[in-house]
């Protein structure tokens, strides 16, 4: 048999140290060709700090041959072994070790320490790693994926659901492409009244910049995807919440719950809560709607502005033909597939990328917030946010001394290239807007490269 046939049958005990609940990993003992021993992972079940899968094929090895000195053995383990597995295979005068996955955490065989190379040490062992280490941290991963999920359930559970809202299954999140973030939830913002709000919290609380990134309708976070990793990557804070009705927040049962003051106050409150500071405001779509009008509340938290495919509710102007098809769209098809929608915009999205966007809504309850919000773009100077939103107009127009820059997707046939024309003359010192020709309303799915224009020009 070879290396890899051994490290197979180690991988059945991985799994079964899996199924009990303990950490995959697994280990057997060949000598001379022949298993004479095998362990799996068991510290939870024996309540014993010792009990690694080496140690316990170690013990058995051991006691099968009579002797502690395992000399001419050589030991198969999924996971590379920890300084105290590494010191007991060394005492026991093991001829060979061979592990699949590193462990870039703990492990003594060169990730963290190597000990099998202290040439002090009255005993060598030959050492080779990485055989099956694909499947061997599959495994591993797949096990901590779904003890996260578990987690996440558990506190899910432990925030209680209105009798007039829902909310998403977080099964219906499992597997999402391209978004490994761990989620985070409060409930205790006193507009909320209990509904609980998701958000993403990534990178250092100190960092030089936070990107506050605020999504549209029928978007959610998801929609950052792209821009995230690149802002991570200049070590900044990224802060991504899920408005009230959308991704894995609560959403209210009725679409009367919906209004456009409310939810920027939600939005306000959350800033306040984080006490965000030396903020990149990141906005498309109904993210700029609301957010446009945050800075104005508290401008010193605000270093930026980054302002993709959006407009400013003022009332006193006619909202675009593009728009009002959309509302009408929106009227008329009230099931649409989201997931549908952005395929059509964004040919380069595979097509789980593009189910992403319908995880949220596994029903037509789940849906209010997608049949409120196309009326709630205020249209005349009455309507509830146009005043708010004047009043942000006049602060972008006249009191902004941050930096701003203009992302635009030209291929938008709602909140295209005229209307971002428009609202750049509102906004003080922006400079000529980045345009990109590819691109349809949901910018953020070309995001890369505008996340990396932003970065570099952010650091001006």
């Amino acid at each position: 048999m070879t290396d890899e046939d051994f490290m197979a049958l180690a991988l059945a005990q991985a799994r079964q140290a899996a199924a009990a609940g303990e950490v995959p990993v697994g280990a057997v003992l060949v000598r001379d060709g022949e298993v004479i021993a095998t362990g799996r992972n068991a510290p939870v079940a024996g309540a014993d700090p010792t009990a690694h899968a080496e140690i316990l094929a170690l013990r058995e090895g051991a006691r099968r041959l009579g002797n502690y000195r395992l000399d001419g053995c050589t030991l198969y383990v999924t996971l590379e072994p920890c300084a105290m597995c590494a010191g007991a295979m060394l005492h026991a005068r093991l001829g060979r070790v061979v592990f699949g996955a590193a462990d870039p955490k703990t492990g003594a065989a060169g990730s963290v320490v190597n000990l099998f190379a202290q040439t002090r040490l009255n005993h060598h062992t030959a050492v080779q790693g990485a055989v099956l280490a694909e499947a061997c941290g599959a495994e591993l991963a797949d096990f901590f994926k779904a003890r996260r999920l578990a987690q996440q359930e558990e506190r899910a559970g432990a925030q209680p659901l209105r009798d007039d809202a829902l909310r998403t299954p977080e099964s219906c999140f499992r597997d999402l492409p391209g978004y490994p973030w761990a989620p985070r939830y409060l409930n205790d913002l006193p507009s909320l009244a209990g509904l609980r709000m998701h958000y993403l919290d990534e990178g250092p609380r100190d960092a030089p910049r936070t990107w506050l990134c605020l999504h549209g309708n029928p978007a959610w976070s998801y929609l950052y995807r792209r821009m995230v990793p690149v802002f991570l990557a200049a070590g900044d804070r990224v802060v991504a919440p899920d408005l009230i009705g959308f991704g894995r927040s609560d959403k209210p049962k009725k679409e009367g719950a919906h209004t456009f003051s409310w939810h920027r106050e939600v939005l306000r409150e959350f800033v306040e809560r984080l006490d965000l500071q030396r903020t990149v405001l990141v906005v498309q779509d109904w993210g700029g709607l609301l957010g446009l009008t945050l800075p104005m509340a508290a401008p010193q938290r605000y270093a930026g502005l980054l302002v993709m495919n959006t407009l400013l509710g003022t009332g006193d102007r006619p909202l675009s033909p593009g728009f009002l098809a959309w509302r009408e769209m929106c009227a008329k098809n009230p099931a649409f597939d989201v997931g549908r929608l952005f395929a059509r915009g964004n040919p380069h999205m595979t097509p789980a990328e593009c189910e992403a966007y319908n995880a949220p809504f596994p029903d037509r309850g789940h849906r209010a917030a997608l049949r409120a919000f196309p009326p709630l773009v205020p249209e005349t100077p009455q309507a509830d946010g146009a005043a708010l939103s004047r009043e942000a107009r006049a602060f972008w127009r006249d009191r902004w001394t941050g930096q701003s820059l203009m992302a635009i997707g030209a291929q938008d046939p709602v909140l295209g290239v005229p209307v971002m024309q428009a609202l750049r003359g509102d906004i003080r010192g922006c400079p000529e807007p980045l345009v990109l020709p590819q691109a349809g309303h949901f910018v953020q799915e070309h995001g890369g490269e505008v996340a990396r224009a932003a970065v570099g020009y952010f650091r001006r």
